[in-house]
């Protein structure tokens, strides 16, 4: 079992698609997207990144047994927005609840637009494209409410030789770090996370921490819990956000009217 590409073979592959596979159970665990030998440096993450995720901690798992990961290459000669397809495809699709027993899959970063374009029942199709409107009176509590369409799409490259980039799940998109007023934020009891207008996930912050001063700009984020009680996410969750014409901050404040 080979351990890397030959020069040759990283030069016809261009962009690829991957998953890794559990020999224990033939079970994928994780699906990728990457160029040259981006499919094997997992395993040596494995061993040299003292990190606890889940992925890692299969790979430790199938190592202990004197086993090695399969890696299949699913669709490759790509661009690089084609494999992001791809890659989103794969991973919509087997992270999807329904679809438990296909896969293991310990990507935490949902697939690329699956806000907009990944797997849905035709009742949440529904939902995304007629979106009831979040009205003032119906805000029943403090809330902070952020705009996240740059820091989620936003891509950052890593610092590796090959260019593969990350993406933020949505609350490392969410919780930080942003220009804000530290007393309302503290005041808040929630904070929503809005995507294209639409709010997708409703988050309780638990401590607000500063960030080093930016150009001597004071940046907060925050350390919370996603909210699952659906008693909050039926007034709040996928409810359209009123827009403000030029308005370009991503923060907005609304306080519970009594």
């Amino acid at each position: 079992m080979i351990e890397q590409f030959s020069k040759k073979t990283q030069e016809e592959l261009k962009f690829y698609v991957y998953v890794l596979v559990d020999p224990r159970d033939n079970k994928i665990f994780y699906v990728g997207k990457g160029y040259g030998n981006r499919v094997f440096s997992h395993i040596n993450e494995a061993i040299f990144n003292p990190n606890e995720t889940e992925k890692l901690e299969i790979i430790r798992a199938i190592k202990l047994e004197n086993l090695k990961v399969k890696h299949f290459i699913i669709k490759h000669g790509l661009e690089e927005n084609e494999a992001l397809i791809v890659e989103s495809v794969l991973i919509d699709f087997l992270t999807f609840r329904d679809f438990a027993e296909v896969a293991k899959i310990s990507n935490i970063v949902a697939g690329h637009n699956s806000f907009n374009q990944g797997i849905k029942t035709t009742n949440e199709c529904e939902i995304l494209y007629n979106c009831e409107e979040l009205k003032r009176e119906d805000i029943k509590h403090n809330v902070l409410v952020i705009n996240i369409n740059k820091t989620y799409d936003n891509k950052r490259k890593r610092k590796s030789e090959n260019p593969v980039y990350d993406r933020p799940n949505i609350y490392e998109a969410t919780r930080g770090w942003w220009v804000l007023d530290k007393k309302r934020a503290e005041n808040s009891d929630f904070v929503l996370a809005e995507y294209k207008g639409i709010i997708r996930a409703i988050f309780k912050p638990e401590k607000w921490v500063q960030d080093i001063e930016y150009r001597g700009t004071k940046r907060w984020g925050f350390e919370g819990t996603e909210i699952t009680s659906k008693k909050i996410l039926e007034i709040y969750m996928n409810k359209e956000m009123p827009r403000i014409r030029g308005m370009a901050n991503p923060i907005r404040y609304f306080e519970e009217i009594k």
